[in-house]
This record gives C-alpha cells, structure tokens and sequence, in this order.
C-alpha cells in the first residue's frame, strides 16, 4: 500500500515544473539567437538602442524638446553637438525626444491595428456566413482607397491630434492585418480539434485564444513587424505633410521639413532625422526577415 503522505500535491508538481520550464524556453531562445546571421543581430541591437533611448530620453537629451536654447541654425559642436532648427532647439534633443515620440506612436498604433484588425479576423474565418461576408465587403471597401489619401482626408476633417492620428491609423492598417489573419485561420478552423472543441460547447472567445491562435502566430507576427515600418513611415510622411505629429512635440518627419532649407547651403542636418527613419526600417525588415525563414522550416 502506497503512503499518500509521501506523494506530493498535483499543484506542486506543476509549480516545480514551471521554472524547468523558462529555463528550457530560455536557453532554446539562446540557442536560437547564436545561430542567427549578422544581419538579425545587427536589427536587435538597432532596435534595443532605439527603444533605450525612447524609454530614457529626459536623462539622455540635454535639454527638453521644446526649450529655446540658441539662435536660428547654430552650427554643430561646441554647445551644440548637432547644432539647432529653425527656432534654435537643440537637434540632438529633439531627435532623441523624436524617437519617443515617432517610434511609440508607430508602436501604439500597431498593437491597436493587430488588436483590431486580428480580432475580426479571427471571428470572420470561425463563424462565415453573412458575418464574413459583410466584414470582408467592409474591408475591400476601405482597402480600395489609398491609405494616405484616406488619412489625409479624414485628419482634415477630424483634426491632427495624436488620438485622432493613432485611431485613423490603426483602423485603415487593421484591415490589411484582417486580411492576413483571416486567410491563415481559414487553414486551421477546418481542422479536428478546432471541430472537437465546438462540439465541447467552447465559446468563440475560447476557440479563438486557446485553438487558433496559437497555431498562426508566426505569420502574425513577421506581419506585425512589416506593419509596424509601414505605420511608422505612413506616420512620418503625414508629419511632414503638417498632419501628423503637431509641434512643438519632436517629431522625425516635422523635423525633416522644418529644416530642409540647410540642405541648399550643403547641411546634411536635416538628413539625421531621415537617417534615423530608415535605420529603424531597415532593421525591423533585417529582425523580421530571420524570424519568418526561422519559422518557415527551411534550412541552408
């Protein structure tokens, strides 16, 4: 006869088990990232120096964003690394502030569009019927227009604020997400146990975060790293139309046209900001690039 005393809680185990767990998960990410090309590292470093200073950007800049510290276009050195705009605030701040301030929006409007745009994806590949018709008509409706036509039109009307800019973003990008995520949960809700679950009287929710989710993550999330460069750049294009990001808030593509005139007497300053939107794009592409033939299953 077995003594029950010495046989430990089903609880326990799985509390014992779990962090075996991490440390395996961990060290198969390890692994993962020695064996990725240089370009991939090249990407997450990029990418880890640009969110540091998002994050950290009042003790990195040396004077705030907005702050008249000289005269109009002060030449770079001296008390002015890279010298100051049009007003005479200092580029380096305001470049650094830009990050936060370009980035972070891109960032927010992204998560949105995905939360959005997956969302009824997912419940337009599990229900069909009138309920997938009518989205996916929605959706080719708004597709049809240009997205930065459409931005321009409805920020006209609405008016450049930040929440206007991230709601009308992430509404026209969540239909491309929509797209994406419809067609490959379409492969997976014919399958037996997505069927098996339904016959369990699971809810649409359920189904929907536990079923088929996890089996299309990889493509969502490569796709979130390419929306991520469209938002990013589509948001830096309307600051330099004037309906983005509004000043006195450091802003990339503001930056790019309030000082485009040095680039007639031979400056490159206004070449910084437009440096820094395409690094951050080229290393988003380089990062997503390595995860999808990760994923994908070939082989060199």
């Amino acid at each position: 006869m077995t003594d029950s005393a010495h046989i430990p809680p089903q609880g326990s185990l799985v509390a014992a088990q779990a962090p075996s767990r991490r440390r395996g998960k961990a060290s198969r990410l390890w692994r993962d990232l020695r064996k990725a090309p240089a370009s991939a590292w090249f990407g997450l470093i990029v990418i880890a120096v640009y969110v540091f200073t998002s994050i950290f950007a009042p003790l990195l800049a040396p004077y705030s964003e907005t702050e008249l510290v000289g005269g109009a276009f002060d030449p770079w050195g001296g008390q002015f690394l890279l010298g100051t705009d049009q007003l005479g605030r200092d580029m380096l701040s305001r470049l650094i502030y830009g990050a936060r301030n370009t980035v972070g929006i891109a960032f927010l409007t992204t998560m949105l569009s995905f939360v959005l745009g997956g969302a009824l994806g997912l419940m337009a590949a599990i229900s069909g019927g009138w309920i997938d018709q009518m989205l996916s008509r929605t959706v080719d409706v708004l597709m049809s227009i240009p997205q930065l036509i459409f931005a321009l039109v409805l920020l006209s009307i609405l008016g450049p604020s930040v929440l206007n800019l991230i709601v009308i973003m992430a509404v026209l990008d969540a239909t491309r997400v929509f797209r994406l995520s419809r067609s490959v949960a379409q492969g997976v809700v014919v399958m037996d146990y997505v069927e098996a679950a339904r016959l369990r009287g699971e809810k649409l929710p359920w189904i929907m975060r536990r079923e088929i989710l996890p089996n299309i993550m990889p493509p969502l999330v490569a796709e979130f790293g390419l929306r991520f460069c469209f938002v990013f750049l589509t948001i830096s294009a309307l600051s330099f139309l004037g309906l983005g990001i509004q000043p006195p808030t450091a802003d990339w593509g503001s930056m790019v046209r309030d000082n485009a005139a040095l680039i007639t007497y031979g400056d490159i300053t206004p070449l910084l900001p437009a440096g820094a939107i395409a690094l951050l794009t080229v290393s988003v592409n380089f990062v997503v690039d390595w995860f999808l033939h990760k994923t994908s299953g070939l082989r060199e």
